[in-house]
C-alpha cells in the first residue's frame, strides 16, 4: 500500500500546484472544447481540470517509480517496513 501512496501523494501535490498555476492564467469561462465553449460551471471545470492534471501527474510519478533501480526500491521497502506506521498498530 505504501508503494501506491509513494506514487499518488506527490502526484496529488503536483496536480494542486499545476491547477493553481493553470487557472490563475486561464479563466474557466474562456475554455473551448472542439471549437465550442464549455457549458459547465466554474466549480465543475476546476474539478475536472484537477482530476485530469492528477491523472497526468500520476503517470509521471508512476514512470519515475518504475524506472528507479531495484536496489533503491529494495532500500525504500526496507525502510518503510522498519518504520512504525502511526495510523495503526504494527502487526
Amino acid at each position: 500500500m505504501k508503494h501506491v501512496i509513494w506514487v499518488l501523494w506527490p502526484a496529488f501535490i503536483a496536480a494542486g500546484v499545476a491547477e493553481v498555476v493553470f487557472f490563475t492564467v486561464i479563466d474557466p469561462r474562456q475554455l473551448y472544447l472542439l471549437g465550442e465553449p464549455i457549458e459547465v460551471s466554474a466549480t465543475a471545470t476546476y474539478s475536472i481540470g484537477f482530476l485530469l492534471l492528477w491523472l497526468l501527474c500520476v503517470g509521471s510519478s508512476m514512470m519515475t517509480y518504475l524506472m528507479m533501480p531495484l536496489s533503491i526500491k529494495a532500500a525504500l521497502a526496507k525502510l518503510a517496513s522498519e518504520r512504525e506506521d502511526l495510523s495503526r498498530p504494527k502487526r
